[in-house]
């Protein structure tokens, strides 16, 4: 019976994608799954929010002139400002700001994947895995998390390991085609990868902004990535070739042939 108690799993739709939740540690079953229906909850507020294909979200409103920034709840302030602060970053190969309006898709998944995670971790249950379409956030641990190889449907590029907690988030064309433009040309990035992968200790909102950006950046990506603290990446080429900064073999696990 102990163990039936000591793990929680549970899988959700929302934001157009599938989140889901593996909680391991668990001892006040009420008290976490109080803590997972609020996660859950928080998933669907967020869509609510910032969806782009509601006419009625804070962000189509917000886009179409009938509320300012200061009219929008706090939440929506905080995404923005996210944001902004992932743009200065990159120099502008993250932008939530394309064709006009505002778009802050790019981050608002991990921030409430991330945020979603944290209210479970803070119901008592000691690790938490919570991934939403990719954007994964780990806390507590032990964990493992394998990485797609894009070029090799159904194989793993690499595995990555942690303790402690991190963010793993992973983009490129290979699940929905090329969704991720050079925001200075408003085209497919000109020597894009098939993939970047991006493990990063702050969690993962900023490893997911770190990825779109590296993806837009194409080989220049490792040098900044290298240069950013606590975040590393691994790369797959068009070739099949990869690369990884200079720190990601501290997160790679050791898996046997």
């Amino acid at each position: 019976m102990a163990r039936e108690t000591a793990r929680l799993r549970h899988v959700e739709e929302s934001m157009g994608t599938v989140f889901s939740f593996d909680i391991r540690g668990v001892r006040d079953r009420p008290r976490v799954r109080a803590g997972l229906q609020a996660a859950v909850a928080s998933l669907h507020r967020a869509d609510e929010i910032f969806s782009t294909y509601r006419e009625d979200s804070q962000i189509s409103r917000l886009n179409r002139g009938e509320l300012t920034l200061s009219d929008c709840i706090t939440e929506v302030v905080e995404v923005l400002d996210l944001c902004a602060e992932a743009e200065r970053e990159s120099a502008g190969w993250f932008t939530a700001r394309y064709a006009g309006g505002v778009d802050p898709t790019g981050l608002v998944k991990g921030w409430a994947v991330e945020r979603a995670a944290r209210m479970i971790a803070s119901s008592g249950a000691s690790s938490v895995c919570l991934n939403g379409g990719g954007d994964i956030q780990l806390l507590g641990g032990p964990w493992r998390v394998g990485i797609a190889d894009p070029l090799r449907p159904g194989e793993l590029a690499t595995v990555v390991e942690t303790g402690t907690g991190l963010g793993v988030a992973t983009s490129g064309p290979a699940e929905r085609g090329c969704h991720v433009l050079d925001p200075h040309t408003g085209k497919a990035p000109a020597d894009g990868m098939a993939s970047v992968t991006v493990v990063c200790q702050e969690g993962i909102t900023v490893a997911d902004t770190r990825a779109t950006a590296a993806y837009a950046m194409g080989e220049p990506a490792r040098e900044w990535l290298e240069s950013l603290p606590g975040t590393e990446g691994f790369a797959v080429t068009p070739y099949g070739e990869t690369w990884a900064t200079s720190g990601f073999h501290r997160h790679v696990a050791a898996v046997a042939a």
